[in-house]
């Protein structure tokens, strides 16, 4: 799904209308989204009834039920489905629930379509509050701490099943073969739609659908699906429902070399070590431990104690007009780190004003071109951001502005250091610190990490999430790593003005005081190894800041630079600013493998990728950390546990650590 370069623009909505008895109804395809007789027993008995779910849900806990759904329409299927889960007794199998949907409801139309229902409040209630704007995409929501699953793909539903077969795993345990009735909406319902539905089904998959069209029957037998008929509900007389007959997953000509897919799947591990306690490595082992895989989180020094120990961040994306790989990455991990955040402080696991508040940010724009562009492609999206003039601006910060800009409604300021401690408040997180130099090594298919007394943990899976020091163990050398010195700068908060209400973003940051002073930030300087807290770097974020805001200029001045406190941290970047997230490639058995992209960089090879067993990279994520780290952490952990990734193969390959030998490949440099 490749839209690099390409206009940005939310996602078109789903045109609603709606009858006397408040039904909604698609203009776009003039059917109901559900039945006006009884919505809730039509969904139980086609969806939930016809795939025998509420039985499957129970077994052991770390094999995962995966459900795949054509059309989330208005949520109803999913909602109930998580009810008959959480309704199931312990122990039961976690929920990965895969949705479709081209045309997304608003969050208003959805919240209303629901309320009709008052005894599924409590689950509207969390999708609505874990529900994304109109950004297209992948969107991971996560429930039930972390055991339920949403990916719910703003994405037409024949590209989005292409995109999951290219990975040539099957993943889907139950369909919801759910879009508007054949004759009303037939692009659900083509030849090779259903015949991805097959190839994505795992052994003895299953799938049910309220229509009884003898072509979607015939064509459901072909794509590997024994069918059968069975009584409709209400006035319908029949609907269909089956059980794959085999698999129907084959092997099919790559269009691009497959790098990204080990040539050796690895089985989901009993257990996993993570080296490196910042934010990458505290919301890895989080993500780890809801899968019920037991993680030891080790760091040299003290849990957030490095780059991730600043006093306070600002969460944060990157707009554009256009597509972009960086811009489509940022814009989704922002989201689901927004979800993310706000569900730890609606269960108190963060405290506003302490820890953090999602208070909205302002980022400062001077190019007036830029705003425009902008402008044009937001419109639609206000809950993700809007440009605001200067006037606006001042009012939603508190602080006069003299600049026009981007707000942010969904973004804030967070503490970082209490946000891993959230994270990892988990029974099954170990957390070891001040472990000393730690080296990591292979023995008997276990990775051991070894320091001064010997060894401190060991287990089938590791994961490297240790930053600028993330190069130091022999099987990552090779990655490029820079390290980026940051300072920021303490002020007392009775030295400056008061008023400021939300986050602001101009060449450094503010945000409203925590703790009686502000945190400004941050200088940026690349491979500057200097510890020291350098009065010039304040001069730098107090000058910063005086130019940001002209009415704070004379009580910044009247402040001693030399008098400040302040923290120097190190940030890892990439050449491409995007992070490193995916398994530890085997680098001779690359150049090996690919060595003819040398001669020809367009070649298609069709040899998956050599990678380390068992070893993953998590890293790279420069100042981004509190937006990138919790949806890299998912991305890690579905793979290692073979589930549906929370982004497209393109992103996911953009992410991959293995990219950059391919790139050197490419260019003749190794």
């Amino acid at each position: 799904m490749s839209r690099d370069n390409q206009p940005w623009a939310p996602v078109g909505g789903a045109r609603l209308a709606w009858d006397e008895h408040g039904v909604p109804r698609s203009g776009t395809y003039d059917d109901v989204y559900y039945s006006r007789e009884d919505g809730i027993a039509e969904s139980r008995y086609v969806f939930l009834e016809g795939n025998d779910l509420p039985a499957r849900f129970a077994g052991s806990a770390g094999e995962h039920l995966c459900v795949g759904e054509t059309g989330f329409g208005t949520g109803l299927n999913f909602l109930l489905t998580w009810q008959a889960w959480e309704a199931t007794p312990e122990p039961r199998r976690p929920l990965h629930y895969l949705s479709l949907e081209k045309h997304p409801l608003t969050r208003a139309e959805l919240e209303r379509a629901l309320a009709r229902w008052p005894e599924l409040a409590t689950y509207a209630g969390a999708l609505s509050s874990a529900y994304p704007p109109p950004v297209p995409g992948t969107h991971r929501l996560l429930f039930a701490q972390g055991r339920v699953v949403l990916d719910l793909y703003f994405e037409e539903a024949g590209a989005a099943l292409d995109d999951l077969a290219s990975r040539g795993e099957p993943l889907v345990d139950a369909w919801y073969l759910d879009g508007f009735a054949p004759a009303r909406n037939a692009s659900m319902w083509q030849p090779e739609l259903l015949a991805r539905v097959g190839s994505l089904s795992r052994p003895r998959a299953t799938f049910s659908t309220f229509t009884a069209v003898g072509r979607v029957r015939r064509d459901l037998e072909s794509a590997g699906f024994t069918v059968h008929r069975r009584a409709g509900f209400g006035a319908k007389r029949e609907c269909l429902q089956g059980q794959l007959r085999e698999s129907e997953h084959t092997a099919t000509t790559p269009q691009a070399t497959p790098w990204d897919l080990p040539a050796r799947r690895m089985s989901r591990p009993a257990s996993a070590l993570v080296v490196g306690a910042g934010l990458a490595g505290c919301a890895t082992a989080a993500a780890l431990a809801a899968r019920g895989i037991p993680v030891t989180l080790l760091d040299q020094g003290a849990c957030a104690g490095a780059a991730s120990g600043n006093d306070q961040g600002v969460l944060f994306t990157r707009l554009s007009h256009r597509h972009s790989k960086l811009v489509d990455f940022a814009l989704l991990s922002y989201l689901h780190a927004a979800a993310r955040y706000r569900a730890l402080f609606a269960r108190g696991a963060l405290l506003a004003g302490r820890d953090g508040e999602l208070c909205g940010s302002f980022q400062q724009v001077a190019d007036a071109t830029e705003l425009a562009n902008l402008a044009a492609a937001l419109r639609g999206a206000g809950e993700l951001a809007e440009v605001v003039d200067a006037a606006r601006a001042g009012a939603l910060t508190g602080v006069a502005q003299d600049l026009s800009g981007i707000w942010l409604p969904a973004s804030g300021w967070l503490h970082p250091p209490a946000v891993c401690a959230a994270l990892i408040d988990h029974p099954l997180v170990t957390l070891r610190e001040h472990c000393g130099t730690l080296d990591l090594s292979r023995h008997d298919g276990q990775w051991r990490a070894t320091g001064a007394s010997g060894v401190v943990a060991s287990a089938p899976c590791a994961v490297i999430t240790c930053g600028t020091l993330s190069t130091a163990f022999d099987a990552s050398a090779g990655l490029p790593l820079r390290s980026i010195r940051g300072q920021t700068s303490h002020v007392p908060a009775a030295a400056l003005p008061s008023g400021l209400r939300s986050a602001l973003c101009h060449s450094g940051y503010i945000a409203p005081a925590r703790a009686q002073h502000y945190c400004l930030g941050a200088t940026f300087d690349v491979d500057d190894p200097d510890p020291a807290v350098r009065r010039a770097d304040h001069e730098l974020n107090l000058e910063a800041l005086a130019s940001a805001l002209p009415g704070w200029r004379e009580p910044l001045a009247a402040l001693d630079p030399g008098a400040l406190a302040g923290r120097v941290g190190f940030r890892a970047a990439t050449p491409d600013y995007l992070p490193l997230v995916g398994p530890c490639p085997d680098r001779a058995a690359f150049i090996t493998h690919y060595a003819a992209l040398r001669r020809d960089a367009r070649a298609v090879i069709t040899e998956p990728g050599a990678y380390l067993p068992g070893l993953y990279i998590n890293t790279g994520h420069g100042s981004r950390g509190l937006s990138s780290t919790p949806l890299a952490g998912e991305l890690l952990a579905s793979m290692i546990c073979a589930e549906p990734l929370p982004l497209d193969r393109r992103l996911a390959r953009a992410l991959a650590p293995a990219r950059f030998i391919i790139r050197d490949l490419s260019r003749n440099r190794i």
